[in-house]
């Protein structure tokens, strides 16, 4: 049977900038700005989200990255009971919820970086962060010089092979599941984080929730490395990523059969039996209408989001179609202070809800997206189509990329009479083992197969 994050659709929040909140976290005062987000929570369950990720949230400097104290919620969204009752509420939904780990690195304004600051040599903490010398210094002026990451020295890396780091930080990950009682955290940088680190931190988690999730950015590399029975459940498939709109740009569905075949194919696929964490815009990178060359290829691309191996995931705005786009270093136009209701009532691309919200239900409908193979079944530069298969269960999802129509023939994976297109309702006979149809330009058609 499967897990609950296994059969997740996910919904992700990037708090700071969906409840407008400041910049920079220069005032005393609390804001109770999670409370503005309680109307979400019907909206994710009408898309038929069944899990939030939702981060990060932890008083912080800046960004949400540069952690001031791990264990109070920033002042600019509110304070802990604001996010206990979040949480409450996303549970009475149905809806699971997952935060920013950032264990990477710390902001300035940390105790144990404020210590290391005042007592130097003499700093109970200076062993928890990493290659700290008193003969170095940084652009700050402090006499002392840490590594950062990438060199960003308001983020001061942290040394996960010291003890009383990472016991500090099994503590804080224990406060988190018994004040909020959170289902999953979401590893900030995990392709920086230290392996041993990550495979305590698994148990540790266990031990206290036995279906808690661990799912960690990962950017480049294998993978597997960072997934596995004593690692991590998930990772970012940034991979896939880059091809779900490279794929429609170029006319090249080759690149995104190529990743699939190579991730998941059932002989030989490298990542065979991992649920990876499929997304098409996050909080770092541009949105997608920016990244497609043809607005008319969300639909394939969203259908084969949903379709594809993967846990999938919708970045807040996304699916109206927000725009967005990074401008240098600066990412504050990725992560937009949104109004529910206007977006509702005039979203950029109002055939999107429809579309999300079928393919929402038909994978929670259909095992054989959580838990089924995949089986190319056509393939050119233009059009695309292959199965998931579990038993003699089978969806089938065809694209198309071209700016004309395309017949398709598509081989049916298993014994059939008619295939019935979801996202329209229309049924299709299979004749001589082949499912016909015409698909419009951009388009896009899945279908379960109905056996007589």
């Amino acid at each position: 049977m499967s897990k609950w994050y296994e059969e997740a659709v996910f919904y992700h929040i990037y708090p700071l900038g969906l409840t407008g909140a400041p910049k920079y976290n220069t005032e005393e005062e609390t804001v109770h700005r999670l409370q503005n987000l309680e109307p979400w929570i019907a909206h994710m369950k009408e898309y038929g989200v069944t899990a939030v990720y939702i981060g990060p949230l932890f008083e912080s400097t800046s960004h949400g990255y540069d952690t001031r104290d791990y264990k109070l919620v920033d002042r600019r969204l509110g304070d802990n009971e604001d996010f206990k009752n979040f949480v409450t509420l996303c549970h009475e939904s149905g809806i699971r919820v997952v935060v920013d780990g950032v264990f990477n690195h710390t902001g300035r304004e940390f105790f144990a970086f404020q210590d290391l600051k005042e007592k130097r040599e003499q700093s109970q903490y200076r062993w928890w962060y990493q290659d700290v010398s008193f003969e170095g210094n940084t652009h700050y002026n402090d006499g002392f010089y840490y590594k950062a990451w990438r060199n960003c020295f308001e983020l001061a890396n942290l040394n996960l092979y010291d003890e009383g780091v990472r016991g500090y930080l099994f503590d804080v990950v224990r406060f988190w599941i018994d004040e909020f009682d959170i289902d999953g955290i979401r590893l900030d940088c995990a392709d920086c984080l230290e392996f041993n680190f990550m495979k305590e931190l698994r148990r540790v988690t266990e031990e206290k929730k036995e279906d808690f999730w661990l799912m960690g950015e990962v950017i480049h590399g294998d993978y597997a490395r960072w997934t596995g029975e004593d690692m991590l459940h998930s990772v970012t498939n940034y991979e896939l990523h880059k091809g779900l709109y490279s794929g429609h740009n170029d006319h090249n569905y080759f690149e995104i059969a190529h990743t699939i075949r190579r991730q998941f194919d059932a002989n030989g696929g490298i990542y065979r039996g991992c649920r990876l964490y499929s997304f098409v815009e996050n909080h770092d990178v541009d949105r997608l209408v920016n990244k497609l060359k043809e607005k008319a290829h969300l639909a394939p691309v969203y259908t084969l989001l949903y379709t594809l191996p993967g846990i999938p995931s919708i970045y807040y705005g996304g699916e109206w179609g927000v725009e967005g786009r990074k401008e240098g270093a600066n990412d504050d136009f990725l992560r937009p202070c949104l109004d529910l209701e206007k977006m509702e009532a005039q979203p950029p691309h109002p055939q999107l809800k429809e579309l999300l919200i079928k393919l929402s239900k038909l994978r929670k409908e259909a095992p054989a997206l959580v838990d089924g193979v995949y089986r190319e079944l056509c393939l050119t530069n233009r059009q695309y189509a292959f199965a998931r298969i579990l038993g003699g269960e089978a969806v089938v999802t065809a694209v198309n990329n071209d700016e004309a129509p395309a017949r398709m023939e598509i081989p049916c994976p298993v014994a059939g009479s008619s295939a019935l297109e979801v996202l329209t309702g229309k049924t299709f006979p299979v004749e001589n083992g082949k499912i016909q149809l015409e698909i419009s330009a951009g388009g896009s058609a899945v279908f379960k197969i109905i056996q007589e």
